[in-house]
């Protein structure tokens, strides 16, 4: 919330008429540091504003949203969009009937290094996502699905545009009742596979994509913002380029410059951008009737079903083999003292 107000202040194409926070302390330091008002509730501001950013707590967002959208305001919604599939499907269904805009703030989407090769990565095979971060102290009232491994579910199906037929996941709760770590693996109708990783427990940072098509191969690096991009030759993709049928020499030949002329690697490090700005940039283009949004409620909406189901397949896992075992994310249960 803080860094949507702050951007919103120094954006010449909007006027921040008000900062909203229950906290007193919090919303008027921000108040001042954006010098505008400051408000204990989101109702006071509604006849003076055409529309709001809306960064609370997920399960919050159903109550706010649909308040905002039938005062007719248009609404940017943090992600995810809402904490079931059933509460975002309302959200949707208040905007289309009260002809809102309804963004969601899928920033990634927005990520340099996704924008310089998704033209290329049209009908997927297979994507492979990670996503790693410490600990945030924050979203603890949602697990590590609906806070991180959401990003890349709905970049997923952007590339797939394709119906999910199955699902497998688990999931592990290290601090509190939500996972914090969790795998999954959806099935596409198309064929395609993706394989997702997420974890707010590591030591490592990493937020990263390899998406496989039957043409191409895409490295993203969300964090840094760049990408690589493999097009196999011609007569790779045909099948017709045998390493058996060669001479020595030939494999020789290969050996040094394979990756220069059959596998050839473009390399993408585009101007680094603000994409929660870009996103607000977006954002205040559809409400002026100029562009249309990049994420919006529907397919916010899809991955937070998507994500509904992956949930249902964690606390379903079954660590121990037998009906009486371990269920769900709590694989570690406190141990007794004595045996």
């Amino acid at each position: 919330g803080r860094v949507h107000a702050r951007l919103a202040a120094a954006a010449p194409e909007i006027e921040l008429v008000a900062v909203v926070d229950p906290v007193e302390s919090g919303r008027v330091a921000l108040a001042e540091e954006t010098e505008t008002k400051a408000l204990a509730d989101y109702r006071q501001v509604i006849d003076d504003v055409d529309a709001a950013i809306v960064a609370t707590p997920t399960t919050t967002h159903h109550a706010i949203g649909c308040d905002l959208l039938e005062a007719g305001l248009h609404l940017l919604v943090e992600k995810p969009l809402a904490a079931t599939a059933a509460e975002a499907t309302a959200l949707v269904a208040t905007a289309e009937q009260h002809e809102c805009i309804l963004q969601v703030g899928h920033v990634e989407r927005f990520n340099p290094g996704l924008r310089a090769v998704e033209h290329e990565l049209s009908d997927p095979k297979f994507i492979e996502a990670t996503r790693l971060s410490g600990y945030p102290f924050r979203s603890t009232d949602i697990g590590v699905v609906l806070d991180l491994m959401i990003h890349d579910l709905e970049i997923v199906l952007s590339l797939a545009r394709s119906p999910v037929v199955g699902v497998e996941a688990l999931g592990m709760a290290v601090f509190g009742r939500y996972e914090d770590m969790a795998s999954a693996r959806l099935t596409f109708a198309s064929g395609c596979v993706a394989q997702l990783t997420a974890s707010r427990v590591s030591y490592e940072m990493r937020r990263a994509m390899h998406v496989f098509t039957s043409r191409a191969h895409a490295a993203i690096d969300f964090a840094a913002g760049t990408a690589s991009l493999v097009k196999p030759r011609g007569d790779v993709l045909r099948r017709t380029f045998e390493f058996g049928s060669l001479s020595a020499d030939d494999v020789d030949h290969w050996k040094q410059h394979l990756y220069d002329d059959v596998l050839a690697r473009t390399n993408f490090a585009p101007e680094k951008v603000n994409a929660i700005a870009e996103e607000q940039r977006e954002f205040v283009a559809s409400v002026r009737g100029k562009s249309r949004v990049r994420v919006d409620g529907a397919a916010g909406r899809d991955a937070v079903a998507v994500a509904e189901t992956i949930l249902a397949k964690i606390a379903d896992h079954n660590w121990d083999g037998d009906a009486t075992g371990r269920r769900g994310p709590l694989a570690m249960p406190a141990l007794p003292i004595l045996p």
